[in-house]
Formats: structure tokens, C-alpha cells, sequence
């Protein structure tokens, strides 16, 4: 099993993965690209597999890129733009797609700093949560003369609007994660030694409900961000035709009229029952 990435997973089906670079303050090398990459390809097709959280070992959840320690191999030939778009097209844009292509809920915990990709990666998940010593900090524009990315281009302007987006990307200010729960960033911030145990007990509640309706819903939201009002309306008809078809659907209204709670862990016993 890796050392740079640490996975666990409950007998509940919550599949913990830990970015396992301390004293880099988990910062982003080819290697630990490809393991994350795998590992939510993998949780994206294993059944087993109800919740992800991901979250970071030691004082920071990720520090971005690894510049520092040789974290991209220099390819012979390439000019250092051009071995940006490398490593971005075949390591960071890769990780950020899988997260948010994995057909199973991400809740990301986020402990200590959160600084340039960290900041994308630590958006990627359907729900975000963070420590109150957690910070987030784009030093892209400032310290490096470059934009945004690990998308954090897009999640930080969509989800607190273009005035914030901007002030902290000229700046490079610090925004604590009160603020960030206050602006919209994320949902929840919380007392630092409750970050993992509030992380684990909102998987288990999440990873007993409809997995695949839940991550609808964060996709559907997504879709909202850039539809018209009209073409959602199409996106919500096409989405519950679908869904409503689903044994979930089909328990949640048997559960309902039974007055319990639903059963989306046994859902071919109770269909052969029904």
C-alpha cells in the first residue's frame, strides 16, 4: 500500500483517502497525481464504495503543485509553459475530473492551509468542510504571475461571485475558513479536532441514503451554474425520468407510505418482497 496516499474504508463503505505528504505540506507531485487519479477511478465502480472523503495528514490539506521537490519530471525539449500544459493535461486536469466524475458523493476535509491547486482540489467535492485553522490562499497571480487552475478558476468565482474571486486572487490574502463558510465557499466549518469525526459521521448519514440521487442532486446544481432556467427545466425532466425509474425511488415512496426510514443498503431484498 502507498505511503503517499493512506485509503481506509469502513465496513459502512466510507472510503477515506489521506494525502500522505506532510512535510510538503502535501503538495502535488506525478506520483501522488496518479494515485489519486486511480483511487477515484476505482471508488467510481466499486460497489462497495458508498462515500469518499478526502482530506490531508500533518498541518496542511495541500500545498498545490510541488514546485520545489522535482514534482513533474522536466521533458526534454519542453519549455516551462509548455511542461506546465503537460503536467496539467496529463496529471492536475485528470485528478479534478475523476473527482467530480466519481458516481459516489466527496466530502473534503480540510485541515490547516489550502494554497494555489490545493484550493481546486479542496472545491472538488461535493461537500466541503474545514477546520477553523484551515486556510485558503490563490498565490497564482501574485507570487507567480500566473491565473488559477486546478480549477479554481471556476469554483472559487462561481461559488462566492467575481468581486471576492478577485480579491483574493490579486491579493493573495488568506481567507479563513469562518469566512469561507460566511461567503459561501464552503458549507461548514468546524472546531479543528472535530474535522475528521464531523467528516466520517456526515458520510455515514450520506453513505445510508440514495447515493446515486444524491450525487444527481450536486450535478444537477452544477448544470444550474451555466443553464438557462428553461434548458434546466429539460435537465430536471430528463434527469427524473430516469431516476424515478430507480429502485430507490420505488423504496423511498414504499418507506414514505410505511411511515420508516428507508432501506438503500437492501434494496433487492425489499423489491422481491414489494
Amino acid at each position: 500500500m502507498s505511503d503517499i496516499l493512506i485509503q481506509s474504508k469502513s465496513d459502512t463503505g466510507v472510503l477515506t483517502l489521506t494525502l500522505n505528504r506532510p512535510k510538503a505540506l502535501n503538495s502535488l507531485n506525478r506520483a501522488l497525481l496518479d494515485e489519486l487519479k486511480t483511487a477515484f477511478d476505482t471508488a467510481h465502480t466499486d460497489p462497495s464504495v458508498r462515500v469518499v472523503i478526502l482530506t490531508g495528514s500533518g498541518r496542511g490539506f495541500c500545498a498545490g503543485a510541488d514546485l520545489i521537490n522535482g514534482g513533474w519530471p522536466r521533458i526534454e525539449g519542453l519549455s516551462p509553459g509548455q511542461g506546465t500544459a503537460y503536467a496539467m493535461r496529463h496529471g492536475f486536469n485528470p485528478v479534478v475530473r475523476a473527482i467530480t466524475a466519481c458516481d459516489k458523493p466527496v466530502i473534503t476535509a480540510i485541515n490547516g492551509i489550502a494554497a494555489g491547486g490545493g484550493v481546486g482540489l479542496a472545491l472538488a467535492g461535493d461537500l466541503v468542510i474545514a477546520a477553523h485553522s484551515a486556510r485558503f490562499r490563490l498565490v497564482f497571480g501574485p507570487q507567480l504571475g500566473i491565473i488559477p487552475d486546478v480549477g479554481a478558476s471556476w469554483f472559487v468565482p462561481q461559488l462566492i461571485g467575481r468581486a471576492r474571486a478577485n480579491g483574493l486572487g490579486l491579493l493573495g490574502d488568506d481567507l479563513d475558513a469562518p469566512t469561507a463558510q460566511q461567503w459561501g465557499l464552503i458549507w461548514e466549518a468546524v472546531a479543528d479536532e472535530e474535522l475528521l469525526p464531523h467528516a466520517q459521521a456526515l458520510a455515514e448519514r450520506m453513505a445510508n441514503s440514495a447515493i446515486g440521487g444524491l450525487k444527481a442532486v450536486s450535478r444537477a446544481h452544477d448544470h444550474a451554474l451555466t443553464n438557462t432556467l428553461s434548458a434546466q427545466l429539460d435537465y430536471e425532466l430528463e434527469k427524473q425520468t430516469y431516476f424515478c425509474d430507480q429502485p430507490e425511488f420505488a423504496e423511498g415512496v414504499r418507506a414514505f407510505a410505511e411511515k420508516r426510514t428507508p432501506d438503500f443498503r437492501n434494496l433487492a431484498g425489499r423489491n422481491k418482497k414489494g
